[in-house]
């Protein structure tokens, strides 16, 4: 799918990787580039900043409130036009406590967020899509989604869940002969902020603009499913021949990964709390 002359639209969009995408998408020339977040300053700043680069909206939309997406997405029809490619990028992590310590608003605040949002921002979008035969909607899901990973249940848990739907919504839109993409993205830990104070033994952190890269062009390339790293393609593969302990050893004690979440701390700005899209 190319970007050129495209309506970009991307939730979380004014921060992370959301927003060095979107810088991303406007220089191979998108036609506008929208960002929904949270944040009314960041997303000032970003709006601000990436101008500069091409024509650039931003809302405040909170992405979990089906209320909110319906309306916000209306707000852009009227004003930018129809969605070309959406790109699900917002998500959260709240913690590094063991399941027994979770509470029942993390829970739920988890999986609206990183299951349920793009759920509903793309059954918003994906209609129009099909009725025109072109778009391309990509889901940043995580490598935890792949790999079980102590300390962040809940987290993987919302991730498993958000690749299994965007896979099943790739199949459904394969099914129809539909010429509407869809591309699934597991990456490990990116140096963004959100997961600071993991320590990763052998596998590096990945650089934002290196997983932003490689994200942008996995869309171009009509990508099914990206891990970032490429060895993270394999996970399902060692999971299915080696016994599960010695699997638990190899990825968990060996590589450390068990282990990451052990120092994490994660932003230290409080939660921001939206009730309308703008």
């Amino acid at each position: 799918m190319k970007f050129e002359n495209a309506n970009v639209l991307i939730t979380g969009g004014a921060s992370g990787i959301g927003r060095i995408m979107g810088r991303m998408a406007l220089e191979k020339g998108a036609a506008c580039l929208i960002i929904w977040d949270i944040n009314p300053q960041n997303i000032a700043s970003a709006v601000k900043e990436l101008s500069n680069n091409g024509k650039v909206k931003g809302y405040v939309v909170d992405v979990s409130r089906n209320e909110l997406v319906t309306e916000g997405y209306a707000k852009v029809m009227n004003e930018c036009g129809e969605i070309d490619i959406l790109i699900n990028c917002a998500g959260i992590v709240t913690s590094n406590k063991t399941f027994d310590r979770q509470t029942a608003d993390e829970i739920v605040r988890t999986m609206n967020i990183n299951t349920i949002a793009p759920m509903l921002v793309t059954r918003v979008m994906l209609p129009g899509m099909i009725r025109r035969n072109r778009g391309h909607v990509c889901t940043i899901a995580s490598a935890g989604g792949m790999l079980s990973n102590p300390k962040m249940s809940v987290y993987a848990a919302s991730k498993w869940g958000a690749i299994g739907w965007s896979d099943s919504v790739r199949i459904e839109l394969q099914d129809m002969k539909s010429d509407v993409h869809i591309t699934t993205v597991a990456p490990y830990y990116i140096n963004t902020g959100m997961f600071d104070g993991v320590k990763s033994r052998i596998i590096p952190i990945l650089k934002p603009e290196y997983a932003s890269r490689k994200i942008i062009r996995a869309i171009e390339k009509n990508k099914t499913f990206k891990g970032i790293p490429f060895g993270f393609h394999f996970i399902r593969f060692w999971q299915a021949i080696l016994p599960t302990r010695v699997f638990d050893w190899l990825f968990g004690e060996v590589f450390g990964i068990y282990h990451t979440m052990d120092a994490f701390t994660g932003r230290k700005n409080s939660r921001t709390a939206v009730t309308k899209a703008s």
